[in-house]
């Protein structure tokens, strides 16, 4: 369930997010309501950065904001309460003002996947202007290359 990126010569072990469905995420069917899948990949980011050690605190301290500008999600199988899943995620696309980040979201038991999906983010900086990550955050800048470089298909 692990994989390996070098950032800066170093190996660092990301892992899937893991969330565990809860009550208020369910319609009265006990099913996992379509909206909670897309907070899902942001709590992944997140949590990605963090593991990266690049926390998205750090990355806004820099003066750079990082806003969704498209989502995409296709349902594959229904998520219920309880449930544990696992999202992984990955740099599809990256050229320094543009991020296209893919997810899937699986069950932790199982391994089925409930779900796939894709965010599109750019980078502004303070006075809402497009920049290039690699002018304003070089760290955060390699760390996605390297990413979109090890996971190319």
């Amino acid at each position: 369930m692990f994989w390996k990126k070098i950032t800066g010569g170093a190996d660092v072990q990301i892992k899937p997010y893991e969330h565990k469905v809860q009550y208020y995420e369910t319609d009265k069917m006990g099913i996992v309501h379509h909206s909670n899948y897309i907070r899902w990949f942001e709590e992944a980011r997140v949590d990605y950065l963090e593991q990266v050690g690049r926390p998205y605190e750090s990355v806004e301290e820099a003066g750079v904001i990082c806003p969704v500008i498209s989502v995409e999600c296709r349902y594959r199988t229904m998520t219920h309460f309880g449930d544990r899943v696992l999202v992984k995620l990955w740099v599809e696309k990256f050229n320094g003002v543009r991020l296209v980040i893919r997810y899937e979201i699986s069950d932790k038991e199982s391994g089925e996947v409930r779900c796939t999906g894709s965010s599109t983010h750019c980078y502004l900086d303070e006075s809402g202007k497009l920049v290039n990550l690699k002018d304003v955050d070089r760290t955060l800048f390699d760390i996605y290359k390297e990413d979109l470089n090890t996971h190319s298909r």
